[in-house]
């Protein structure tokens, strides 16, 4: 992914420049927050404090999309320092916010633009829910400088003015931020082979069967649910293939009726359970190899308002 900026060479702060900045934000504010409401509000924010400027002062602006991505960085940067406590307070374990693959969200719709803001999400490697969950171990800091310039392709010395350090130090948080990803990460398992894990996922789950769910799982497996307190979920991560097994059977035990589809989340093969044609939770995996290592599964419904029309 490359940076834009509308208008280079020259002051362009037309409304068409300007709001074709906003699929970028939204990109960069989702890596950043975890949270695609929360990212619309930060690029809300973002544009009214644009408008609040005189037309002189937006004349005066150089480039609009960079001073756009400035500011939107820098109320992120605000909001991740508020972010860790406010996280002691969820209730439970929190999780990104699961994203919907195109085919999901756009529901039979073709042609126009959706006003759903996961249109404007780009899916690679940045946004599956692995990724993302290490980068809620990180420092707000280290966040911002590893996004800005690995995904963003900034460099360190306009990374440095929106953290307000020195690209030496900016330089530093970056290369900490991606000894944590490289820590954490796992070989990479081709695609159609996650998709067949994750079907046989499904058909085990369907079945109740937890030999199958067991021979699926690696057995230091671990699963996180996140209901925020507006949903039952397990406020605390289940370690071990054979007790994940032992839940997903008792899940489906409770609900008869539940409907479980494959669906696209963050990029990747998962799954969506449905009751009654509502979403009721998204599970995003980690394959090691042939074996799921983790499991992410979300049941706060505010966080799956993008697939209620799935």
């Amino acid at each position: 992914m490359t940076r834009s900026e509308p208008g280079h060479g020259r002051p362009d702060p037309s409304l068409s420049a300007i709001m074709s900045e906003r699929r970028q934000l939204i990109n960069l504010a989702y890596r950043l927050l975890g949270s695609l409401a929360e990212a619309e509000d930060v690029v809300q924010e973002t544009y009214a404090r644009w408008y609040a400027m005189s037309q002189q002062q937006q004349e005066a602006i150089e480039s609009p999309g960079a001073w756009l991505t400035r500011v939107a960085s820098r109320i992120c940067l605000d909001l991740l320092g508020s972010a860790r406590a406010r996280r002691e307070r969820y209730v439970g374990e929190w999780i990104p916010e699961p994203l919907p693959g195109r085919t999901e969200w756009i529901n039979g719709r073709s042609g126009g633009a959706s006003a759903d803001p996961a249109d404007r999400v780009t899916l690679d490697e940045s946004i599956n829910m692995a990724f993302l969950v290490v980068l809620e171990s990180m420092t707000p800091a280290e966040r911002v400088a590893l996004i800005l310039h690995d995904v963003f392709r900034y460099s360190f010395a306009e990374v440095a003015e929106i953290v307000g350090r020195t690209p030496a130090a900016c330089r530093q948080l970056a290369s900490s931020a991606r000894r944590r990803i490289r820590a954490s990460q796992t070989p990479a398992t081709p695609t159609a082979q996650q998709a067949g894990i994750v079907r046989n996922f499904k058909q085990a789950w369907e079945a109740k069967d937890i030999d199958a769910l067991i021979g699926l799982l690696d057995p230091n497996a671990t699963a996180t649910a996140d209901g925020g307190g507006l949903a039952s979920a397990e406020l605390h991560p289940v370690q071990g293939g054979e007790r994940i097994a032992r839940a997903f059977v008792e899940i489906a035990g409770k609900a008869p009726n539940l409907t479980i589809l494959e669906r696209t989340v963050n990029g990747q093969p998962g799954l969506a359970a449905q009751l009654d044609g509502v979403t009721v939770v998204v599970v995003a995996f980690d394959v090691a190899g042939d074996r799921i290592k983790h499991i992410w599964a979300v049941r706060n419904p505010e966080k799956l308002r993008p697939w209620t029309t799935a």
